[in-house]
């Protein structure tokens, strides 16, 4: 049966629920009433807004890239501007609303999983404004290859945990910050990264990063008088596509394209939820490869797995030399180093853009700020 907070359903189509152990389910329930209560307290919303607004720094810009444009000679190019975020990344949109629940509930501590950091980051961020304890779970592969936010982390206050399983990567690091959550639940808030977990988790994220869309929906209208007719955005859990698609998604002309790393799943159970799930035969998680941190996930938030079964949002794969040669052109051509996540976006442009015209409009969310991944790129790239 299906189970709803407020509008909010557990499931997206098949996707979704919650699979976690027996100990976990009061912690979920009530995160979910203080979600529903948290919704509909205007206090809390004013302050939410007031943190977003001189804290984060939003509204965020969205910049006409010209130069690209002229690169490609066909549709308008805009750039969601999300890297000038405080702290370089979309991240901190999610990271401030639930350290403001985690406070609602009266939790003194939270944990964090992150791959690229800057979940991490942010989390720390949000931390350090709310008088929180936090600890950041984060595989042994990603510190060695994101050192600059593993310090940034630790010079904020956060514990960072290495963790040694598996692929060393976000899967991993995921998994121990449930296991402590698990053994830590009264006095523990799991602040999740990305659209991705148990139920209320999905919805809660994407609501908190749905800001990103509603600006941008909100400016096109004001500027152009016209939405774009093309949405783009990285997908890895998801959440700063989810966001930037959600207030999108009932206006059938805007086609709306997610940019993952090269992989193939079906669907599958991780992390609490069903999603689309890399996977072999015999039904067991394979492990996922990114050159970029943030996409090296083996699933999905189940949000875009139901929007791909009912084709809303058109899924497209980005590999490792695409997505540096979309780097180095966004860099050299706007002046913009973006993050490697992003990258895939931009390094699909010159598939998207010859089926384009001069007429339409492309948007495109910049998630994050590349100097994370700048060590990471001098290995590929020569200058």
């Amino acid at each position: 049966m299906k189970k709803t907070i407020g509008s909010k359903q557990w499931h997206f189509g098949p996707y979704g629920g919650r699979y976690v152990p027996e100990t976990l389910m009061k912690a979920l329930e009530e995160l979910t009433q203080a979600y529903r209560i948290f919704r509909a307290n205007k206090k809390v919303q004013a302050e939410l807004r007031h943190y977003l607004k001189d804290y984060a720094g939003r509204p965020t810009p969205l910049y006409e890239a010209k130069r690209l444009t002229e690169h490609f000679g066909r549709a308008r190019i805009f750039i969601k501007r999300e890297d000038l975020c405080h702290t370089g990344a979309h991240k901190i949109n999610n990271t401030i609303a639930q350290a403001l629940l985690a406070r609602s509930l009266g939790k003194k501590r939270i944990v964090a999983e992150t791959g690229a950091g800057q979940h991490g980051v942010a989390s720390a961020t949000a931390a350090c404004v709310f008088g929180l304890d936090c600890v950041v779970y984060m595989g042994a592969h990603d510190i060695e290859r994101q050192a600059l936010n593993v310090y940034k982390m630790r010079l904020l206050g956060a514990k960072v945990v290495p963790v040694y399983s598996g692929s060393q990567t976000l899967k991993d690091a995921t998994n121990e910050a449930i296991r402590d959550w698990v053994t830590t639940v009264d006095s523990t808030h799991y602040l999740i990264g990305s659209a991705v977990g148990p139920h209320p988790y999905p919805a809660i994220v994407r609501d908190f990063q749905a800001v990103i869309g509603r600006e941008t929906r909100t400016e096109f209208l004001r500027r152009e008088k016209r939405l774009p007719d093309y949405l783009m955005a990285c997908v890895g859990g998801g959440s700063n596509a989810i966001g930037f698609f959600h207030a999108f998604l009932k206006d059938r002309k805007v086609k709306i394209i997610g940019i993952e790393a090269a992989g193939e799943g079906r669907a599958g159970v991780l992390h609490g939820m069903k999603s689309y799930l890399l996977q072999n035969k015999d039904g067991q998680v394979q492990l996922a490869h990114s050159i970029s941190a943030g996409l090296d996930y083996p699933s999905v938030g189940p949000e875009h797995s139901f929007l791909k079964d009912s084709a809303r949002v058109r899924y497209e794969a980005v590999t490792d030399r695409e997505a540096l040669e979309g780097f180095k052109l966004l860099t050299q051509v706007e002046g913009i180093i973006p993050a490697l996540e992003p990258s895939h976006a931009f390094g699909y442009l010159k598939k998207l853009m010859p089926k384009t015209r001069k007429s339409q409009i492309v948007a495109v969310c910049l998630s994050g700020r590349g100097d994370k991944d700048i060590h990471t790129v001098q290995k590929f790239l020569k200058v």
